[in-house]
């Protein structure tokens, strides 16, 4: 979900990416053939980075491709005004490239409305959510944005939410204020549905929030409670950061200057828990399973694929390899993948409709997509936050079950080599992490 450092600029060699230009677009280039201004803004998305853009936004849509033009989508920015300026230059049209080992699909989405930057204006990003025609507000701020336990008072960015609730500092201050104005305004509440990488997403949520609500009033977190639902959800499709390089290569094979696309994988999955309290968008129809409990699946997902991408990070990092490709290419590497989903699956819970060793086949053939050109350094970032989440829990499974764990510790001891700051040729890591700072001592010093 982590974007670049500014937008990119237009080539003049080929065909920009706006509304007016979408007729002329290169042959082969999917565009959306409904009347987007019929489009209904009754969907808002905060955190519009890659992985949206590759995924949610994807599959709404998909659904106006089908007729149901009730489910646009109003995104919005917290962190990144870069992107906000490539949108609004392309009438928040923007490029997705589909890449399988057969070829490119591009596809032009056109189911975002508009775009709101959250600080630059917070008035037009609370109307937004306010607005009755409101149903839905998913989620992708990461999961170092939700609290570690309790909203905590004396955070400043809480405070903010707090004491100046016309301009929050968090997501969730935005939605309590939004859903405060609703009350007053004699309008029912929504559904949360985050769609980030944590456990529980939708509780986790649900806190942030509730939490947020009684620091300002306890009347106003139970009226959140009873009218907002929290569904929770497993979301997943490989989504690499667009560089400038991908860009160009874009250019080149597509004829296509889209300021900000996006590159992704065929493979994509969108779980999750059948609880909507404003009514349901029709997901289904393009392939969004909906299920009593999201638990098993969410699991599965992040102890193999994201639990993998940890261990297989920091080794092809200390080894030098650029990309997750090179690293599958490697035949110790791949076999050491293999063997870590074999453990991490092992202490896993049965997953209702999924058979694990398939998915266990699919995460490799997707890891060596050659097309996709993963860069390793993303997979090994926040090491600090994705080790603890992702990996240790097989590991404590598999000692407690007295089950083969040798890949899980060898996993663990890859990322502690990687805070000492150098690879295995000497070469310098920047290890992008936050809590590199505290580790990277306390590593070296364990010799």
């Amino acid at each position: 979900m982590s974007t670049p450092a500014q937008p990119l600029r237009p080539s003049p060699a080929a065909q920009p990416v706006r509304a007016d230009t979408l007729q002329a677009l290169p042959a082969g280039v999917g565009r959306p053939g409904y009347d987007r201004a019929a489009l209904v803004p009754s969907v808002v998305h905060i955190g519009v980075g890659g992985f949206h853009r590759a995924h949610q936004e994807v599959y709404f849509d998909a659904l106006a491709r089908l007729g149901e033009t009730g489910w646009g989508v109003v995104g919005v920015g917290l962190h990144h005004p870069q992107m906000g300026e490539a949108l609004h230059a392309q009438d928040t049209l923007y490029t997705v490239v589909v890449r399988g080992a057969d070829g490119d699909e591009v596809r032009v989405i056109g189911s975002m409305v508009d775009y709101l930057y959250a600080p630059s204006d917070p008035g037009r990003v609370l109307a937004a959510l306010a607005d009755e025609r409101t149903r839905l507000v998913t989620l992708t701020i990461t999961g170092a944005a939700y609290p570690d336990g309790d909203v905590d008072p004396g955070d400043e960015r809480v405070r903010a939410d707090v004491e100046r609730p016309e301009a929050p500092a968090t997501a969730f201050g935005y939605l309590v204020e939004a859903l405060r104005r609703r009350r007053r305004e004699g309008l029912a509440g929504f559904t949360v549905l985050s769609c980030d990488n944590l456990p529980r997403n939708g509780r986790a949520t649900r806190a942030a929030v509730l939490g947020t609500a009684r620091l300002r009033d306890p009347d106003l977190a139970r009226w959140i409670a009873r009218s907002t639902s929290f569904p929770c959800s497993a979301a997943d499709r490989i989504t690499p950061l667009t560089t400038p390089r991908v860009r160009e290569e874009i250019v080149r094979a597509h004829g296509l200057a889209d300021r900000w696309p996006v590159v992704t994988e065929p493979f994509s999955q969108w779980i999750v828990e059948d609880d909507f309290r404003a009514g349901r968008p029709p997901l289904e129809r393009v392939g969004v399973r909906f299920v009593t409990d999201v638990g098993p699946h969410a699991l599965a997902k992040t102890r193999l694929l994201n639990g993998a991408h940890c261990a297989m990070g920091h080794l092809a990092l200390l080894a030098g390899i650029a990309t997750t490709d090179g690293a599958m290419a490697e035949p110790v590497l791949r076999r050491y993948v293999e063997g870590y989903l074999a453990e991490a699956a092992a202490v896993l819970p049965d997953v209702p409709g999924t058979d694990l060793r398939e998915y266990r086949a699919a995460l490799l053939r997707r890891l060596a997509n050659p097309r996709l050109g993963d860069g390793v350094p993303r997979l090994c970032r926040r090491g600090s936050s994705k080790v603890p989440e992702h990996v240790l829990p097989s590991l404590r499974a598999a000692l407690e079950r007295d089950l083969p764990r040798g890949h899980l510790v060898l996993a663990v001891a890859a990322w502690l080599r990687c805070l000492r700051g150098t690879d295995h040729a000497g070469a310098r890591l920047d290890v992008d992490d936050d809590g590199a700072a505290l580790l990277r001592p306390l590593a070296a010093a364990a010799g």
